[in-house]
C-alpha cells in the first residue's frame, strides 16, 4: 500500500524542485498511466489526493481494470518455472550440508498484506514431479483465494 493508504497513489515531496503533491500511477495490460496532483493547485494536501482517488478511480473505470486495493502479482522476467508464484531456488541446509538443496518455492497471498509460502523438494521428488507438485499447491491456493486460476496470459494480468 502506498504510503497514502491508497492503492497506485503516492506522495511526492521534492523541497529542491517546490514540488509537492500525489502521483498516480495505474499499470494495466502492459501500459502505463500517470498523473501528478499538485497540493498548490488543488488548494491542501487532503484536496490534492482527494481528486487524485478520484481521478485513478474513473481512470481505471474507463480502462476497464477491475477495482481492488490488492495488489495482483504479474509474471517476472525473473520467473524461470513459468508459472506466478512458484520459483526455483537453493535454499540452506539446517543439516550442515553446504551445498544446500533444491526446491520451488510456491507463494500465495490470502489476503492484502499477508504473504504464504511452501516448498517442495527437487532433491527428493525429481524436477519434473516436484515443479508438477509445486504447480498443483499454487493452482489449490488461487482456487482457495479467487474461485478459480488466474489467467495464465501475463497480459491478461493486472497490477
Amino acid at each position: 500500500m502506498a504510503d497514502s493508504g491508497y492503492k497506485s497513489i503516492s506522495r511526492i515531496d521534492a523541497d529542491q524542485k517546490k514540488m509537492h503533491g500525489w502521483y498516480v500511477r495505474v499499470y494495466f495490460k502492459g501500459q502505463m498511466h500517470a498523473k501528478f496532483f499538485s497540493d498548490s493547485r488543488y488548494g491542501s494536501q487532503s484536496e490534492a489526493l482527494e481528486e487524485a482517488v478520484i481521478y485513478r478511480n474513473a481512470l481505471e473505470e474507463k480502462l476497464g481494470k477491475p477495482r481492488s486495493e490488492r495488489t495482483v502479482v504479474s509474471l517476472s522476467p525473473r520467473n524461470t518455472s513459468g508459472v506466478v508464484g512458484v520459483r526455483r531456488r537453493r535454499k540452506s541446509s539446517r543439516r550442515g550440508n553446504p551445498d544446500g538443496y533444491e526446491i520451488y518455492e510456491i507463494t500465495w497471498s490470502p489476503e492484502p498484506g499477508k504473504m504464504k509460502r511452501t516448498s517442495v523438494s527437487i532433491n527428493h521428488y525429481g524436477e519434473e514431479e516436484a515443479l508438477r507438485r509445486a504447480m498443483e499447491i499454487r493452482k489449490q491456493k488461487e482456487r482457495e483465494i479467487y474461485g478459480s486460476e488466474t489467467p495464465a496470459d501475463p497480459a491478461n494480468d493486472y497490477d
